[in-house]
């Protein structure tokens, strides 16, 4: 059966943890403050359908990349033997029926708040591109097969990813708002560039498969992760630049864009496990400076 923290590793519990607050995020930037009432009982059921959508995907990819993960990863609960393959896809399909079900009580709330419910419909349509994105990314049978297609694998994760905060937007009617769209497009390449840094630290186990690593090799995969790095710097500044937030607090994003620069060192020196953290940690930094800027 596995014991707790098995299930955690597998559920990858703290990836699970950001995206829901990435909903909360979506929520705070477009409100402008903590949501409260009705907004707040929609946006904690959101964030409750994505972190059992992510628990649930996370699991899967570790069932459908068994045999690599044995070669990659051999000491997780699906390659070790700690956690049954049946037992993990009934909780795999158990949380895909929460994650559902907690949509569907949002907007059962959203539509007693509402005359023309449409208004809600982006949240639906966010979380079924987000579902599309990811069945595409794995299924290499009758879909797409993003998984083994390079960069455009990269990508679709990415873009779902990125989606949890268009989805809190969404949530409130709001899914446009400039300052939710701005953290969209800046975790998207922030994902994207760790996506890409995590494919070379896997290059000895995807042998056979078509990642971006191993399509351009490991050094050209380090160099594109930067570039978009750099990109995502540009991004950073972009909104403040705009007027979408006041520049003075721009100061915020200080640390975020110090632990930025401070993994192109990291990636000069093949450092990969050290850089795809420094990104994710770089991530958060910035998220939280973003946070501020608009509530303050």
């Amino acid at each position: 059966m596995g014991t707790v923290r098995d299930w955690l590793v597998l559920f990858r519990a703290g990836n699970c943890i950001t995206g829901f607050v990435g909903v909360f995020l979506g929520a705070i930037l477009t409100l402008e403050g903590l949501p409260t009432g009705n907004d707040l009982n929609i946006t904690t059921l959101l964030a409750l359908s994505v972190y059992s959508f992510m628990a649930s995907w996370n699991a899967l990819n570790d069932y459908l990349d068994i045999e690599i993960d044995k070669i990659n990863r051999p000491d997780r609960p699906l390659p070790s033997g700690r956690i049954n393959k049946t037992v993990a896809m009934v909780a795999i399909i158990s949380g895909c029926i929460i994650s559902f079900g907690s949509l569907f009580l949002a907007g059962q709330i959203a539509n007693d708040l509402t005359d023309n419910f449409e208004d809600w419909y982006p949240t639906i349509v966010i979380w079924f591109l987000a579902l599309a994105l990811l069945l595409n990314y794995e299924d290499d049978r009758v879909l797409l097969g993003l998984k083994n297609r390079g960069l455009p694998g990269n990508l679709a994760i990415s873009i779902s990813v990125g989606l949890v905060v268009l989805f809190g937007a969404a949530g409130i009617f709001d899914p446009l708002n400039q300052r939710a769209v701005s953290l969209f497009v800046i975790g998207t390449l922030y994902n994207l560039s760790r996506e890409i840094i995590k494919d070379v630290e896997d290059m000895d186990g995807d042998k056979g498969r078509h990642t971006y690593a191993m399509r351009v090799g490991a050094d050209n995969a380090r160099l594109t992760s930067w570039v978009i790095l750099l990109i995502t710097l540009v991004v950073l500044l972009a909104p403040f630049a705009m007027g979408i937030f006041e520049l003075l607090h721009i100061i915020f994003l200080a640390p975020g864009l110090f632990t930025l620069m401070n993994v192109k060192k990291h990636i000069y020196l093949a450092e990969d496990t050290a850089a795809s953290r420094m990104i994710k940690i770089s991530m958060t930094l910035t998220m939280v400076g973003l946070i501020l800027a608009a509530i303050i």
